[in-house]
Parts: C-alpha cells; sequence; structure tokens
C-alpha cells in the first residue's frame, strides 16, 4: 500500500480535523502518500481528490467543522454509485481509505471494503450514538457547548423567575441531553429512550419554584418533539411563565475540547495501523478507555446504549 485517501461525511463535528491531521501525518510518517477528498462520498465520486503533505494540516487541530468539508450523498448507497467513486480511486492511486462519520458514512466505507479498498471508520458524530465506543468524536464539545448556553439562559430565567425549555441535537440518541441536563442542573431531561409523565415534571417544577428556586430548566432531546410544541403541552399542567429555546446547528460549531482533540488523535493513528496491517471494514472507538476496533457488520447489528443512570440520577437530584 501506497496511498491512501480521507474525507468526512454526514454532519460534520468539532474534532474532525483533529482526526484528518493525525491520519495524514500517521501515514506520511509512515512513508505513504495521502489524499484528501472533499464533500465526502460526493466528492469521491465527482474526483474532488488533491494531495497532502504535512503543512496542509498545519493549524488545523483547533479548527471546528471539516475543512475537508462534508456532503450528503445518498447515491452512494447504491452499486452505481459506488463504482464511480472507485474509478476516481483507481485514476489517484489510491488503495484504502479514512472515512470519518456516523452511520451512514460507514455504510459507505463496508461497502468499499467489499469491492476490495480498505476502509476504517471514525465516529465523528456529535449524538454520540455509534456502537462499540464510550464517545464519538465532536460528542464532548457539543456537550460543551449546550452546556455554555443552557448556564446563560439560567441567568435570565433566575432575573424573571421563567421555565425554560432547552432544545438540544440528539434524534435518537439522548446521550446530549443527559450530559448536558446534569451537567447543567436541568430540573428534567427528557429523551426519545424514556417515556415522560409531562404531568410529574410540570408538578417538580411547580414544588421547586414553592420551595425558592428562581427558575426551571428542562432539556429536551429534539427527537422527542420541538421546544416550542413541549412548551405548550407544558402549560397545560400549570401556570408557568415559559419560554422555548432552541439551540439547533450552534452545537455543531466550535473548536473542539482538549477530550475531542485528543480522542480523535488517537483513533486516527490507529486508523493508519490497522491499514498498514491490511485490514479493512473495521471501526475504531474507545471502549473503557481503551481503543478497541469492531467490525461494521456488528456495529449495524448492534445500537447504541446511553447510560441510563444519568436520567436516574438527575430525577433524584433535581427534587
Amino acid at each position: 500500500m501506497k496511498r491512501i485517501g480521507i474525507l468526512t461525511s454526514g454532519g460534520d463535528a468539532p474534532g474532525m480535523n483533529a482526526a484528518v491531521r493525525a491520519v495524514a501525518r500517521k501515514a506520511l510518517d509512515s512513508g505513504l502518500e495521502v489524499f484528501g477528498i472533499n464533500y465526502g462520498y460526493a466528492g469521491l465520486v465527482a474526483g474532488d481528490i488533491f494531495q497532502m503533505t504535512s503543512a496542509t494540516v498545519a493549524d488545523k487541530i483547533n479548527r471546528g467543522g471539516t475543512f475537508l468539508y462534508s456532503a450528503r450523498y445518498p447515491e452512494f448507497a447504491q452499486v452505481e454509485g459506488q463504482l464511480k467513486g472507485i474509478e476516481q480511486l483507481e485514476k489517484f492511486g489510491i488503495e484504502a481509505l479514512v472515512v470519518i462519520g456516523g452511520d451512514g458514512s460507514y455504510h459507505g466505507a463496508l461497502r468499499l471494503t467489499e469491492h476490495g479498498y480498505n476502509a476504517i471508520g471514525l465516529p465523528g458524530t456529535i449524538d454520540n450514538d455509534v456502537p462499540y465506543t464510550d464517545f464519538t468524536i465532536g460528542f464532548d464539545s457539543a456537550c460543551r457547548t449546550a452546556i455554555d448556553a443552557i448556564d446563560k439562559i439560567r441567568d435570565t430565567a433566575s432575573s424573571h423567575q421563567r421555565v425554560f425549555i432547552v432544545n438540544v441535537m440528539g434524534r435518537n440518541c439522548g446521550d446530549i441531553a443527559m450530559w448536558a441536563g446534569v451537567a447543567s442542573g436541568a430540573d428534567a431531561i427528557v429523551i426519545p429512550e424514556r417515556d415522560y409523565d409531562m404531568q410529574e415534571i410540570a408538578d417538580n417544577l411547580k414544588q421547586g419554584l414553592a420551595n425558592g428556586k428562581s427558575h426551571g430548566i428542562v432539556v429536551l432531546a429534539e427527537g422527542v418533539m420541538s421546544a416550542e410544541k413541549f412548551k405548550d403541552e407544558l402549560l397545560k399542567y400549570g401556570d408557568f411563565d415559559a419560554r422555548a429555546n432552541t439551540l439547533g446547528h450552534m452545537m455543531r460549531g466550535g473548536s473542539p475540547t482538549t477530550q475531542d482533540r485528543v480522542l480523535a488523535t488517537k483513533l486516527g493513528v490507529h486508523a493508519v495501523e490497522l491499514l498498514l496491517d491490511g485490514k479493512g471494514g473495521l471501526a475504531v472507538g474507545i471502549e473503557n478507555n481503551k481503543i478497541t476496533s469492531h467490525s461494521m457488520l456488528e456495529l449495524f447489528e448492534e445500537k447504541h446504549h446511553g447510560d441510563m443512570s444519568l436520567y436516574d440520577m438527575n430525577k433524584v437530584l433535581a427534587k
């Protein structure tokens, strides 16, 4: 193997650039040539590919987003799209690939491996919803952004004795809501994985205000419902001065945290080591603070299981 490619796919996540940097410099140090692929699988099919040097990734470790850009490209799920991508890999002499993204990105990487091009997946998604890894690249940074916003919201909530519904990202996974909720002392956390009782939430908010609390904070995962709809439902159970706030895509931005930079670096280096060993079709992760790898087929058969003890603990502490 002489040449490898790198692409980022799906939603951007803080730390993706740190991962690209680690992959590129580890590969270059191992005597490989490295090619960056812009705009994910769409760029691969279009041949938007360029050779990278060590200087290409200089001053990138601290930057959010992805300097290789990203794009949705559902056409790559079809064999025709995969074969077009392979044509470009052959044209540039690229023999293996590192793909940084989530579930959809992994499906593309597995297809390429099945076509004879070893591909390794790195878990780059803020949702933390990838199986066989305790943390994904970008999750810690997204939680930091959410906590910072909730802390600011708490200031104005206290000034007016209001209840704020704060909607955070997490369509099918409530990890951001749980971690940010516990860290910010939320009065309630509402996630897709657990049923909720609006009457109980309203009663707890009323009790908190009666006990002298100056505000109420509900952290809501976007996969449950919108903040505005939740607020309307809550008002049926109490006469609250309530406001809805959606953090949205701001959670994807910003400089990555120390944890995300180090995690991305470790995973990126290990990805190259696997390719040098002739391995593909694997996804790397971190489990019990150890770098691991699993077949992508295993990931598709498994589901991420969040730390529900955080949810249960918060219900006790919020009283």
